[in-house]
């Protein structure tokens, strides 16, 4: 199921010092998919490719819960408020995605 079908583009509006973090944090990810990368190249050892991608999972997901912490408290706080609750819904698919 795709969540965005024909649905309008929501901005969310971050400081420059959450957008650098995040940035940041993603370029990190970044480079550590190219080391796995290099690894499956250079041939490395199966277990050792696969506790890097554990990390950047991890790493991932870290960033994800940042981001769904900051939409919790922000967006879904200020739908709520406004009265629509249909917000819910997407929090719960959203968060059954995170899984």
């Amino acid at each position: 199921m795709v969540m965005n079908k024909m649905k309008e583009t929501k901005k969310k509006m971050r400081t420059d010092e959450n957008k650098k973090s995040l940035s940041t944090r993603l370029k990190t990810i970044e480079g550590q998919v190219r080391g796995i990368e290099k690894m499956v190249a250079e041939d490395r050892y199966c277990s050792d490719i696969l506790i890097q991608i554990s990390a950047v999972t991890k790493s991932l997901k870290s960033v994800a819960n940042e981001i769904l912490k900051e939409h919790l408290s922000s967006c879904v706080v200020s739908d709520i408020q406004e009265g629509k609750i249909e917000i819910l819904d997407e929090v719960m698919e959203l968060i059954k995605r995170l899984d």
